[in-house]
């Protein structure tokens, strides 16, 4: 938030991916999360998926097979899927798929590239040719490591989506004639909502080679907003594809509504989070208030806004006393986290020795913010003689959070800093505080947590369970 609250960037190891003609060139940051599978093996060895002999330059790995493995699907996907939603058939990339070795300067280069170092670290689509290339060297193998599986598929999946613009009229064509109707951003969120209808599709069982359990939705998401944006990249930057909560609505929109709805994104109806910094001094800060002043900054927002929104309810609001204790809070049996609602006299308690300011140190400011407002969340309920335990509870307490959000984002006057939202999207996924309940008892996967936070942000806190 800018002058309360602001962003700071994770310091962890990066891999820059610079996306040829998608423009999608980013910083990956990132953890190793698991290499969970998605592709089906029938016993312990098999390697399962689909011979890589019809891509171009393959060397037959394993980076390959899965490679094709996930082409073959999406490609069936889109023959089963294009009719109904355009109404004709659907045609095969003219040009192909290429694999390229990077670590070979005297391999072989793609359509659209000189030489094959020039695809160091890429994934791309290219319009001119109508093909699909990647770094099997540099690029898919670091994200099946930190990611898993699931992150292949997605990256190859977006790049699909790309293709299927430029059958449809959002192709390259009319993004030169129409630039305006048709920015780099919006162009992007179409990408990453194929992928997510796509990526649906085989978590219903639908697709013949791959599988993809809920927990490894995680594991795509990760991958996905590790895609951002740098901070304070303006919305209309050439090659602007939107910050993490930007990339994941897209995703899960397509996920969660289907392609139909990806098909239909315009500048018109599609509303973008992604912003520059607004003033030098934001800028030179980062965004970023330091731990210790992140309650005095955020307190005055929080009981304005619930004040407001129990009103609505038929209820007068009760300022919770927010007071930080040196270890994790004890009330409700010590399994909140390091934020907790204490019942007993209306407190919410904030660990300001321990992990509390790691969180924020790791990911930044707006981190601590939604997980207060999460305990605000449940304070709401309380007031509003609603249960403060159970699923409604914690899909509540995100959800109001995500409200309080948006709240913060609508307003006329500007608080949130850039960053700001891929802090939240960030915090949900790595842990699931915000969606513990009164008894510490929460939401087990990060996008059903951040589903429920963007439920809030984008419908209000009328939405979220507290009449």
């Amino acid at each position: 938030m800018r002058s309360p609250l602001g962003h700071r960037l994770r310091l962890l190891p990066a891999l820059v991916l610079a996306v040829v003609v998608a423009a999608c060139t980013t910083t990956v940051p990132g953890t190793p999360i698991g290499q969970g599978s998605v592709v089906s093996r029938d016993e312990p060895g098999d390697p399962g998926g689909v011979d890589p002999s019809f891509v171009e330059n393959t060397d037959n790995g394993e980076i390959d097979r899965l490679a094709a493995t996930v082409i073959t699907d999406v490609r069936t996907y889109w023959e089963q899927t294009f009719p109904g939603t355009f109404g004709k058939e659907f045609s095969d990339l003219k040009g192909g798929y290429f694999s390229v070795d990077t670590s070979d300067a005297e391999s072989d280069a793609p359509p659209c590239a000189d030489r094959a170092n020039d695809v160091e670290g890429n994934a791309f689509y290219c319009p001119t040719a109508d093909i699909i290339a990647w770094d099997r060297a540099a690029l898919l193998p670091v994200l099946r490591d930190r990611f898993g599986e699931a992150a292949v598929m997605l990256v190859l999946a977006h790049e699909f989506g790309h293709a299927v613009q430029n059958r449809t009229g959002a192709g390259l064509e009319q993004r030169k004639e129409n630039p305006k109707r048709f920015p780099t951003i919006l162009i992007e969120a179409m990408a990453d909502c194929y992928a997510g209808s796509f990526v649906r599709w085989v978590a219903d069982g639908k697709s013949q080679h791959l599988n993809i359990a809920k927990e490894r939705l995680d594991s795509a998401l990760e991958s996905l907003i590790s895609f951002r944006d740098p901070i304070g990249t303006e919305q209309t930057d050439r090659g602007a594809h939107g910050d993490a909560f930007d990339r994941v609505s897209a995703f899960q929109d397509g996920y969660e509504k289907g392609v139909d709805l990806c098909a239909k994104m315009t500048v018109d109806n599609r509303t973008f989070t992604l912003s520059g910094f607004i003033d030098a001094g934001d800028q030179a800060r980062g965004g970023n208030l330091r731990f210790e002043q992140i309650v005095d900054s955020i307190s005055p927002k929080l009981n304005e806004y619930f004040a407001a929104l129990m009103t609505k309810s038929g209820k007068t609001w009760t300022e919770p006393k927010i007071s930080t204790v040196g270890q994790v809070p004890q009330c409700g049996g010590g399994k909140q986290g390091p934020v907790a609602y204490c019942p007993d006299g209306g407190r919410v308690e904030v660990d300001n020795k321990k992990e509390m300011p790691k969180i924020h140190a790791d990911i930044g400011d707006y981190a601590t913010g939604a997980l207060i407002a999460s305990r605000f969340g449940i304070a709401a309920l309380a007031i509003a003689g609603k249960p403060t335990d159970g699923a409604q509870a914690q899909k509540s307490a995100v959800c109001l959070a995500g409200s309080f959000t948006g709240s913060l984002f609508a307003a006329e006057q500007r608080f949130l800093s850039p960053g700001d939202l891929d802090e939240a999207v960030q915090v949900l996924l790595d842990y699931d505080y915000a969606a513990r309940d009164a008894k510490g008892d929460a939401i087990d996967a990060g996008f059903d947590r951040v589903t429920a936070f963007r439920d809030g942000f984008t419908q209000g806190g009328e939405k979220c369970g507290l009449t």
